[in-house]
């Protein structure tokens, strides 16, 4: 029997799913900054978009209390698409949601939301019950106090969901830094340590 934990992401076999990263939800934002958290989710997308996986994007009462994306993540993504607002707490319980992942035909789901125990777990585990494997970027999702990130962790570890952070996701896709779009993906993922070697490796140029 496969164990999930062994398998490898790759271009071919994942897609992105980012739950409720609205301008309402940030204000409550404890366990990690929320310039930090802008960052990492927007650029997980920027990431996705580059290793060409599919992205599927939604909010909750996007006109109401929570309103609408982050301007930073609405900014890198496609105009043409779609963001799917939805009244379900499990973004997994909204046909268009569920419909939209199966459409892909990847069997390997990232992750994100806001808040980590509820709009990046609840569609995590139940992905992983429906069959798919379901990886949670914790540092591109963020919640309302320790206890929240500390209990969501610990769920998603009891459900055999992966976890894991923006960056280490994507360069397992890249796969080789040989590739021809690996200086771009490094951009995309705008790690300090990363920007710090290519300074270097310009001026030793």
């Amino acid at each position: 029997m496969t164990n999930p934990f062994h398998e490898t992401l790759t271009a071919d076999n994942a897609a992105l799913l980012l739950v409720d990263h609205q301008i309402g939800l940030f204000t409550g934002v404890r366990d990690i900054g929320v310039n930090e958290l802008k960052h990492n989710v927007t650029c997980l997308a920027k990431a996705a978009l580059r290793l060409n996986l599919p992205v599927v994007v939604t909010t909750t009462a996007a006109d109401g209390m929570w309103g609408p994306l982050i301007p930073e993540l609405r900014a890198v993504l496609p105009e043409n698409l779609e963001v799917i607002d939805r009244s379900t707490v499990n973004a997994w319980h909204d046909d268009r949601v569920r419909k939209a992942i199966e459409a892909t035909g990847r069997d390997k789901i990232l992750i994100a939301g806001v808040s980590l125990e509820v709009c990046a777990a609840f569609p995590a585990i139940a992905a992983t019950a429906a069959g798919y494997t379901a990886y949670v970027a914790v540092d591109a999702s963020g919640t309302f106090s320790a206890t929240k990130r500390e209990t969501g962790l610990l769920r998603l570890r009891q459900a055999g969901v992966i976890v894991s952070d923006y960056a280490s996701l994507a360069v397992e896709i890249l796969a080789d830094n040989a590739h021809p779009i690996a200086p771009e993906l490094y951009a995309d993922l705008d790690m300090p340590f990363a920007t710090l070697v290519g300074q270097l490796a310009a001026a030793r140029g």
